[in-house]
């Protein structure tokens, strides 16, 4: 029992050092281009930057730890199966059949994620963005006690039913921070801030993967508590978030609360209200005055936004069906295939995580210069590349001795593709090419989407690598190619525009050929803010 408290302490710790580190990370690197903008006018950057962490260590950063955790202990809990079904039913299961259930506790975390998605959009509009996220944690704790108890009740379904929960948690927060992200940013660190999900999911997998480690939570005594260290970030979310404001744009369009609005605006940017900022926001406001938020449904039969929902639909389900986040799911398979040894197995694990971690920070300081159309069609690119060397490798793997090495660099440098572009773009679309009123339920219909596939890929993923062997990526370099293909050829630039530009961009698609609606179109143009110099607060 000590070591075990020992262990939690370190956990602890470790998380809350986290918290503290990532104030100065995220202020050098997610804001690094307007710092010096905040130091002339001395204004207060910190409430932004420590919203980000708050809103990110118990939102997206939950989708990558509990992405990573289930790898650790698959021997564990595959054994903890067979014991129970001996002990219940005095019936040995099959290899085959044990792999069914543990794909089943594995995968069913995507179904939860698409029940989360479902709901979020209604949890949006009603409870706010803060308040959504804040709420979600009861899912969370909840699943980490079913996972934490599982062991002494000799259930296996209380982990089946602990990862829904999670599935939900995740689901939720994956749809409802980058909206909150995405509406709290100044436009021209828009796509640096919303980005920042995609960097802490990416942590989240790197976290998972060293708390999975058999030193410390992956080891056969501990894996109940392993599934249950989920609920540390979730409470430092519960301690912090409540100190940051809601979101502007649902105070103002929303709420109508043009003063709570006001003074959300000023905490975030540390200084007055730029007439600008506040009045895009009223614009947007007269635009969907009157108007209720739209139901998913109703997305289909508008031909105003045709084009933005296949995009979003397309990109969200390439997220998945290139195969890069069931690597984490059943990385002991995939590296087993490429010939590693199984004893280092969980250490090169490591590495994948630290690929997308590096590749998102790159992602981050890059998107705001080349933009999100380059960042995600070269990210699909470069996995094309890199599913055709892979399977180069593994052809040849039994016939060249250092093949089986080549293989390995090929799955860091597929996932450190992903991390380039697919990781973080694909949850910034939907904020900057739907309105207020569409965006809830362009991201219900977006993360709907990411969990179906996720889901099918999930399911079929181990069986894919054991039947097609060598040609296993050979699917996802498909989809990496139509994907490129896609935003290379429909998809338009995005950053620094405001919605109405972006919209007209999109008209031009949605009502191609008919010249009196086109007309409508606005010609392109930029608005990347003005400084303030008041530090009024």
């Amino acid at each position: 029992m000590s070591r075990v408290r020992a262990q939690g302490g370190i956990t602890a710790s470790f998380s809350c050092g986290i918290f503290i580190d990532a104030k100065d990370f995220l202020c050098r690197l997610l804001l690094h281009e307007t710092c010096f903008h905040w130091q002339e006018r001395k204004g207060n950057s910190w409430t932004l930057v420590l919203l980000v962490t708050s809103a990110a260590i118990g939102g997206t950063l939950q989708y990558g730890y509990n992405l990573a955790i289930m790898n650790a202990p698959t021997v564990f809990i595959q054994n903890f199966i067979n014991e129970t079904f001996l002990e219940r039913w005095d019936m040995q299961l099959q290899d085959y059949q044990v792999t069914l259930i543990w794909t089943i506790i594995v995968s069913i975390f995507s179904f939860g994620g698409f029940a989360g998605a479902l709901i979020a959009g209604p949890m949006t509009i009603h409870l706010g963005r803060k308040k959504c996220l804040l709420f979600n944690n009861v899912f969370l704790m909840t699943a980490a006690l079913l996972a934490l108890t599982s062991r002494a009740a000799r259930s296996f379904e209380m982990i089946l039913i602990s990862r829904v929960l999670v599935g939900i948690n995740a689901g939720i927060s994956m749809n409802v921070q980058p909206m909150y992200f995405g509406e709290s940013a100044p436009k021209h660190l828009r796509g640096a801030v919303s980005l920042s999900s995609a960097v802490y999911t990416a942590f989240g997998v790197v976290l998972g993967q060293v708390v999975g480690l058999r030193e410390i939570l992956g080891s056969e005594p501990c894996w109940h508590y392993l599934l249950a260290s989920n609920a540390i970030p979730g409470l430092i979310q519960l301690l912090t978030l409540p100190l940051f404001p809601e979101s502007p744009r649902y105070l103002l369009i929303d709420r109508g609360d043009k003063e709570a609005c006001i003074n959300a605006l000023r905490r975030l940017r540390g200084c007055e209200v730029q007439s600008s900022e506040l009045d895009e926001i009223l614009q947007e406001q007269a635009e969907t005055k009157g108007l209720r938020p739209s139901q998913p449904w109703e997305l289909f039969t508008d031909r105003n936004i045709r084009w933005q929902l296949i995009s979003v639909m397309v990109i969200s389900s390439a997220m998945q069906l290139c195969g890069n986040d069931s690597i984490y799911f059943y990385a002991f398979y995939v590296f087993k295939e490429a010939g590693i040894p199984e004893e280092m197995i969980q250490y090169i694990t490591i590495g994948t995580g630290a690929c997308e971690f590096t590749a998102c920070i790159m992602c981050n300081l890059l998107i705001e210069r080349k933009g999100r159309r380059f960042m995600l069609m070269g990210g699909y690119v470069l996995m094309t590349g890199w599913a055709i060397v892979f399977t180069i490798a593994l052809s040849f793997e039994h016939k060249v001795s250092w093949m089986p090495y080549l293989s390995m660099v090929c799955i860091f440098t597929y996932i450190l593709s992903f991390g380039m572009g697919p990781a973080g773009v694909t949850g910034l679309l939907p904020t900057e090419i739907f309105n207020q009123t569409a965006r809830p339920a362009a991201y219900m219909i977006a993360g709907s989407m990411m969990w179906l596939n996720l889901f099918v890929v999930g399911m079929i993923f181990p069986f894919l690598v054991s039947e097609f062997r060598q040609f296993c990526f050979v699917p996802f370099g498909a989809v990496c190619l139509v994907s490129a293909l896609y935003v290379g050829l429909v998809l338009p630039e995005t950053k620094g525009k405001t919605l109405p530009v972006i919209t007209s961009e999109f008209h031009k698609l949605n009502f191609k050929g008919n010249e009196k609606q086109g007309a409508s179109a606005t010609q392109t143009h930029y608005q990347l803010g003005e400084v303030c110099y008041s530090t009024s607060l």
